[in-house]
């Protein structure tokens, strides 16, 4: 007999971030997230997105074995942004059949309808600017720091329950040698154009982090205002993100664009944290896990670049294949043998090409979908 049931405790809470452990097990590319993590990302209380919204978790079980779980999530934000009634689903795990994932989202489609919502869009793990989407190409690795992953049957099950695209999401790759030497050299030709018009190039300054931080928070949410889905982050919100990021941050792969003293766009890149996590069993840090992640921090050969943005009126000056340069050659500098930029949106040519010129190759795809309800 199969029950599905809403988290109401600390036991229901961990068996939700437990169960992808379990359903993916044998998977050499599933990466267990951190539990501490994933607890304090899933508490009211201790992250800023309760603030404003609101989520609803859901397990199911066949019998006594849990086969499923998904969140519906309220993101008052993104309504009030986009004048919207959209709702969203995340988290989304289920074993291959069609019946158990229909009741997941059918516990979804419930939840939200008595919010009076219209649509429901997915998977996203609160907002765009959380991890979301859905892998539909390239599964022949893990994933990097802060990227979904599922296997290829999730698609299947969503088509099948009537999801259809909204938009697809692209990473790049970069490999050790595998890029163009001749358009990083033009980058220090560009360096020169752009201080003609006092448009200089430098790296984050960690002795004043919270100024940095409060700065590009601002460049955020407006060089991504027009991205789709995108609503800009709260100061909490934000901070909460800097702060997390600051513990494994290599300086020189924040770039970033000023002018007068004001930053006007800036590029971020953070190590390969997944190289450590998928050898901690269960996202646990005790009692193995923390050593492993303490003594492999220095070993990670690979970097995500995960942020770039230009704001508007400073874009097609040159600027976005300068902050990619400066990461790429950072790259080069440390030895590194990958680099993976995401996402990007599909039809973004005008960050899509800066990649592409410089070597990046399309490897990955990841679909965010919808459905009216």
């Amino acid at each position: 007999m199969r029950i599905i049931r809403e988290v109401a405790c600390k036991k229901d809470l961990q068996a939700f971030i437990d169960f992808p452990h379990g359903l993916h097990k044998g998977d050499p590319n599933y990466v267990p997230e951190l539990f501490i993590a994933q607890r304090d990302l899933l508490t009211p209380g201790k992250h800023p997105f309760f603030k404003h919204s609101t989520i609803a978790l859901f397990l199911l079980f066949d019998d006594n074995e849990l086969i499923g779980r998904i969140a519906a999530i309220e993101n008052f934000h993104h309504n009030q942004v986009y004048g919207a009634k959209d709702g969203f689903f995340g988290f989304f795990d289920c074993i291959n059949d069609l019946s158990a994932a229909r009741e997941l989202m059918d516990a979804v489609h419930h939840w939200l309808k008595d919010r009076q919502i219209r649509k429901v869009l997915g998977p996203v793990n609160f907002s765009t600017n959380e991890v979301c989407g859905l892998l539909i190409e390239g599964f022949d690795g893990p994933p990097v720091a802060m990227m979904p992953y599922n296997p290829p049957y999730y698609l299947t099950l969503l088509e099948a329950l009537g999801f259809i695209k909204n938009v697809d999401l692209r990473a790049y790759r970069y490999t050790a040698g595998d890029y163009s030497d001749r358009s990083l050299q033009l980058v220090d030709r560009i360096k020169e154009r752009l201080l003609r018009n006092d448009i200089t190039i430098r790296t984050i300054n960690m002795k004043n982090f919270a100024r940095e931080r409060d700065a590009l928070r601002e460049v955020y949410n407006k060089a991504w205002d027009k991205n789709m889905g995108f609503v800009p982050m709260t100061d909490e919100e934000f901070e909460y993100t800097a702060n997390d990021l600051k513990l494994i941050l290599d300086p020189k792969f924040c770039i970033m664009a000023e002018q007068h003293g004001k930053i006007v766009g800036f590029a971020l890149a953070i190590p390969d944290i997944n190289q450590i996590l998928i050898k901690i069993k269960r996202g646990r840090l005790f009692p193995t896990g923390l050593i492993k992640l303490l003594t492999g921090k220095g070993k990670i050969d690979g970097i995500r670049i995960m942020l770039l943005g230009v704001v508007d009126g400073y874009r097609k000056m040159g600027i976005e294949a300068c902050l990619y340069g400066g990461i790429i050659k950072r790259f080069q500098e440390k030895k590194m043998k990958y680099a993976e930029a995401s996402w990007t949106l599909d039809h973004n040519d005008m960050v899509n090409r800066p990649i592409e010129d410089i070597g990046g190759k399309l490897y990955r795809k990841y679909r965010i979908l919808e459905k009216e309800l």
